[in-house]
């Protein structure tokens, strides 16, 4: 009974040596460093090209449909609606939006998966699979898609130094920004990343972005940089908590202060009752 046991042991104590010896195989000397807290260096409102001014100071290449519809957004949300931008209700804001970077964002580098991490609870976590692995079919579509990425050494030193990515089926609605710059309502958006660290500057992280979508009459390219941050601080940051809108059908309206619904924009019809019994 005693030799059973010393058996079990010693082949326990093999496994257990294999997991660790397979653990320890990641040699991350090979990726570039991504750890810590990274923000954008862009101030003011986030959009999709930190390069230019929001709404349509993006230039965006957007067809006469969908730039109709942008003005119709940002005229609502002149008068005090939401426009196309309906964050406000917690809805995930998908790709290529979440990476705007006015949250903090995390990387964590595995041989066979990248994750990206959000601090905002309405970004989605990013899964970049780099195992070598072909598109699925019948997935699933997702707020934050399906990406699949590969690891590239550009300068031949042995160290891989950008991660090339690319992210299909997404699913919607989705816009570029807060004014409601529209994405095309067929969700057929096709993103090619680019990430990789500033040669002069470790702290600096540049993503070089383009985005085909059929709300665009040609591809939209911009580049997006982060800084690491000194010290890493990670908050609760969610937008349910606290949060006063309310969506009836296709309107807006808000919860005041002393609990009851008041209207966002001026004139705007109370919502429909029609399932309420009300008092002659």
């Amino acid at each position: 009974m005693l030799y059973r046991s010393s058996i079990v042991a010693i082949l326990c104590a093999a496994a257990l040596c294999g997991s660790i010896a397979g653990a320890s195989a990641f040699d991350d000397s090979k990726y570039p460093d991504l750890s810590g807290q990274w923000r954008r260096t862009a101030t003011g409102t986030p959009r999709y090209d930190p390069s230019k001014p929001p709404g349509r100071g993006q230039q965006a290449p957007l067809t006469e449909e969908y730039r109709a519809l942008h003005e119709a957004s940002m005229a609502d949300q002149a008068a005090g609606g939401q426009g196309l931008d309906i964050a406000y209700r917690c809805i995930p804001m998908g790709m290529p939006r979440q990476m705007h970077g006015s949250y903090p964002i995390e990387f964590v580098v595995t041989p066979k998966l990248t994750y990206i991490l959000f601090e905002l609870v309405v970004y989605s976590t990013r899964r970049i699979y780099t195992d070598g692995r072909d598109w699925p079919k019948d997935e699933d579509p997702t707020f934050a898609g399906y990406s699949i990425g590969h690891w590239v050494d550009t300068d031949g030193d042995g160290r891989y130094d950008a991660l090339e990515v690319e992210t299909r089926n997404l699913k919607g609605p989705r816009t570029f920004d807060t004014t409601g710059i529209p994405m095309h309502e067929d969700n057929q958006t096709v993103i090619k990343e680019r990430f990789y660290l500033d040669k002069s500057d470790p702290n600096i992280l540049h993503l070089e972005m383009t985005t085909y979508d059929h709300a665009l009459t040609r591809p939209w390219s911009a580049t997006k940089d982060y800084r690491r941050q000194a010290k890493a601080i990670w908050a609760d940051s969610n937008c349910t908590e606290g949060n006063n809108h309310v969506a009836v059908g296709k309107q807006d309206y808000l919860i005041s202060g002393d609990g009851y619904l008041m209207p966002v924009k001026k004139d705007q019809a109370p919502p429909d009752l029609r399932y309420f019994k009300t008092r002659k």
